[in-house]
């Protein structure tokens, strides 16, 4: 009892620090570590509601002015592919949010008019701004880390509400930013391009419609990039440099642009066949963690929601499936499913499967540009058919390049890696004298992609440098008696 009042007296005393200190207090073996950071604005909730409402009124516009041209047929495509990721979109919020078991009916009746996220974005930019005139924003985070001899370390987080609100929310946009990308604003793009080709001219609401939905793939995109790479190493802080996100949204942008236009062009030319082509990619993504799933025999987690039954486990797991094969066919969704596992995701880095796909799906271009060259109609006379198909290789070879830069250079925890670009692009026979001959010397040199930069403690621990070690950290073998500050905090949105 007197130790857990001395605890209490200690969070007392670091509570009510000024903000730009940073405080440690150690005794009795427990050591307090304070994070006096303040809450990050939501950024990426407003964005992801902008690009939200900017594509939705841009396209009810288009869709205006197709019903006064009479043209039915791209009138009814453009509001099938504006309305089916906008009712999914107000599902997910309404699902992660739990509001149906919840007296909210403004809230529901928002998302039935489809204006879910602009009322979230509210709410989350309200309690932003009450962050900071209550006690919360960074006076009451306060971690305190209990070392125990002979014990492991457990640790509690004591987070304000306020940081968990926001947390919930930029989540939620960014899983909503990547269903509008691949649900909605590709094939929107996809259809816009088509019919601004066969049209042969090109109307400013339409042009408006397709920067958008670029747009917003680059940053779904962006969003599947970051979300893969903060699940697979949740044990370190990540935080991404300038030229980071640069090199992505050139490497993305590149990527998606190369294929969308490929698709088109094919679809110019051979218009029924680009269906079987689009059907083949879906049912091969959709069914490959399935077939793996079959294939290690394993069980459905049931941590998707506990109410949920078997067959609705199935059904979420379905969506979910649906989406990771819509990414896939327009640019590489960075995760591998696992079905089987609590998050759904593979943590390890699979280079092979990487490759198997952009070697795929650049020989599925080169096809596509050659079969359309060969069938184009006579609109393309006015243009340089061979430079345009050179010039689309290009791109996506471009892509690929900043993609193995970014990797290579770029990525927050390339220094974890077990192989790294440099090691994969080598030869075997090369790989093999150079084990030879450093067995022969009895040691390995040291090599960047073994050793680990980006831990929870100022000291790289030992248990880091082997990459073949997976057990849990034992921080306590570092620490010691020593006073330790955690510098960033973990809960603060990427």
């Amino acid at each position: 009892m007197m130790c857990e009042v001395a605890m209490e007296e200690q969070e007392r005393e670091i509570s009510d620090i000024e903000p730009q200190e940073c405080s440690k207090v150690a005794e009795n073996g427990v050591l307090l570590v304070v994070n006096h950071s303040r809450i990050q604005p939501p950024f990426s909730v407003v964005l992801a509601t902008v690009l939200y409402c900017a594509e939705f009124v841009s396209a009810a516009v288009l869709c205006s002015m197709y019903h006064k041209t009479d043209d039915d047929i791209w009138m009814g495509t453009t509001i099938a592919f504006m309305l089916l990721p906008a009712v999914i979109i107000q599902l997910a919020l309404t699902f992660i949010h739990r509001d149906l078991g919840r007296d909210r009916p403004l809230v529901l009746f928002l998302h039935l008019l489809m204006l879910g996220p602009v009322i979230r974005c509210f709410e989350a930019l309200v309690v932003y701004f009450k962050a900071g005139k209550k006690e919360e924003p960074y006076v009451t985070i306060s971690r305190k880390i209990s070392l125990k001899k002979g014990q492991g370390m457990p640790m509690e987080w004591e987070i304000g509400q306020s940081e968990r609100n926001l947390a919930t929310h930029r989540n939620a946009f960014k899983r909503t930013a990547v269903i509008q990308a691949f649900l909605g604003s590709a094939p929107q793009l996809t259809l816009q391009l088509y019919a601004t080709i066969q049209e042969k001219y090109i109307l400013p609401a339409r042009l408006a419609l397709m920067i958008i939905t670029l747009i917003s793939i680059t940053y779904g995109a962006l969003v599947c990039s970051v979300l893969a790479i903060q699940i697979r190493y949740d044990d370190y802080k990540v935080r991404l440099r300038p030229f980071a996100y640069v090199s992505m949204i050139v490497w993305r942008g590149l990527e998606i642009a190369a294929r969308i236009t490929a698709l088109v062009l094919f679809s110019t030319a051979l218009t029924h066949w680009v269906i079987l082509v689009g059907m083949c990619n879906l049912l091969f993504f959709f069914f490959l963690p399935w077939v793996e799933f079959w294939a290690r025999k394993g069980s459905l987690t049931q941590d998707v929601e506990k109410n949920f039954s078997k067959l609705g486990t199935t059904v979420v797991l379905c969506m979910f499936t649906l989406l990771y094969a819509c990414i896939n066919i327009f640019c590489w969704s960075a995760v591998q499913l696992d079905l089987s596992h609590r998050e759904l995701i593979e943590r390890k880095q699979r280079w092979g499967r990487l490759a198997m796909y952009y070697s795929g799906r650049f020989v599925e271009n080169f096809l596509l540009i050659t079969l359309w060259y060969f069938f184009k109609s006579d609109f393309y006379e006015y243009v340089c058919a061979p430079l345009l198909a050179v010039q689309l290789l290009i791109c996506y070879s471009l892509a690929v390049l900043f993609m193995l830069l970014f990797y290579q250079f770029c990525h927050p925890c390339r220094r974890l890696f077990k192989y790294n670009v440099h090691d994969c692009l080598h030869c075997i026979c090369c790989r093999t004298r150079r084990r030879e001959a450093r067995g022969r010397r009895g040691k390995l040199p040291p090599s960047y992609s073994t050793a680990a930069t980006m831990v929870l403690v100022q000291e790289e621990p030992l248990e880091l440098l082997d990459p073949r070690n997976s057990q849990p950290l034992d921080l306590t073998s570092q620490l010691g008696e020593r006073e330790t500050a955690i510098v960033e905090d973990m809960m603060e949105a990427a």
